[in-house]
């Protein structure tokens, strides 16, 4: 358990938390991007470890959450018909679109199966070869290079069968958008360690350079965390805006530069609609030239019309860092995990899921 246990250590924790109470001088508003970071904050309280003047927010890192609702009524559309077998993570079950989820899909009669690998439905794609076998695949680059090896070994297996519903976002062009806004108050973050993992720390320096401000790649471990804001904080307080890297028992400047190729070959870069927030110009990824014949979009010809989230909701603005869940009138009363008014609420990694489970 080492490199766990470690970074567990209550101990740590609170010696690093009095570290930051010593420096700090004036207040600071932190954005972590994770939902996984957001969690782990909640769920250790670490937000409330750290002195009054240093505020941490939480970002639009849930892939789950910033799913467009367009994008989810293509999937429910798709996953209906009679001759699919719809293949996905468990977490976007539950997810709402405009009318339905995929449970109540598959609670209708569609073949919805819950994997744990986009190679799980090329294998199913090879077991059942006269069914049509989608994978819907989401998430941040952390899921983007299996998700590029299913389509790669797809075609070299020669499975006709197999197509992908792509909603692959990416976190820079998130975080350029955050700091354009003029309603923005993120003075620093904690960018996501297993994204940067992928995809490495460079492209994060011309946005720290641009908006002067400090961001470093963050594990998910408690003392991860603490430490994180420890190293944000004391650049604050020097005036400095460099990026960093506290997670360097994972992360690598240059990240892994076999997974980065593969995602250039079989994924083209595009405008994305985040759900709560917007279209981010460059932020989205979508099948390549050389592989568009694996999108199950073309091969449905599936457009559907679709809604933004209730008005009653304010997820986008949880996502943003402009509100926290306590602040929305909905939380904890018509809007609960059992019965979601948005993707915050029902995805595991949500701000108000989080809230709901802690804090209530």
């Amino acid at each position: 358990m080492k490199h766990v246990d470690e970074f567990r250590d209550p101990a740590s924790v609170l010696e690093c938390a009095r570290e930051i109470g010593a420096i700090v001088t004036r207040p600071w508003t932190l954005m972590e991007v994770c939902g996984g970071q957001t969690h782990a904050i909640v769920k250790h309280g670490l937000d409330e470890l750290l002195p009054s003047q240093v505020t941490l927010i939480h970002g639009p890192g849930c892939p789950v959450c910033v799913t467009d609702v367009a994008i989810l009524d293509q999937a429910h559309a798709i996953a209906a018909r009679p001759e699919v077998v719809f293949c996905t993570f468990g977490d976007m079950l539950r997810v709402p679109g405009t009318s339905t989820d995929l449970y109540q899909v598959k609670a209708s009669g569609g073949d919805v199966r819950v994997v744990y690998s986009p190679l799980d439905a090329l294998d199913i794609a090879a077991a059942e070869p006269a069914r049509e076998v989608v994978f819907f695949a989401i998430g941040f680059e952390t899921t983007a290079p299996a998700n590029a090896m299913s389509v790669y070994l797809a075609r070299q297996r020669g499975l006709k069968n197999f197509s992908m519903l792509v909603s692959q976002v990416l976190v820079p062009p998130a975080i350029e958008a955050i700091m354009a806004s003029p309603r923005s108050r993120v003075q620093g973050f904690l960018a996501a360690g297993h994204v940067c993992a992928i995809m490495g720390t460079r492209e994060y320096e011309p946005i720290a350079a641009k908006h002067r401000v400090p961001i470093v790649a963050t594990g998910f471990e408690p003392l991860d965390i603490m430490q994180g804001v420890l190293m944000c904080v004391r650049q604050l307080e020097a005036g400095s805006h460099r990026v960093e890297n506290q997670y360097a028992r994972v992360v690598r400047e240059e990240g892994n530069a076999g997974a980065q190729a593969l995602m250039r070959q079989v994924f083209a870069v595009r405008d994305a609609n985040w759900r709560g927030i917007g279209i981010i110009d460059a932020s989205g990824l979508g099948l390549s030239a050389e592989y568009r014949c694996f999108d199950a979009l073309d091969r449905f010809g599936t457009t559907l019309a679709s809604r933004q989230d209730d008005g009653v909701c304010i997820s986008g603005l949880i996502m943003q860092g402009l509100e926290k869940p306590a602040a929305c009138p909905a939380f904890g009363k018509a809007c609960t995990p059992e019965m979601p008014l948005g993707a915050t609420m029902v995805s595991s990694e949500g701000a108000c899921a989080a809230y709901y489970r802690y804090r209530r």
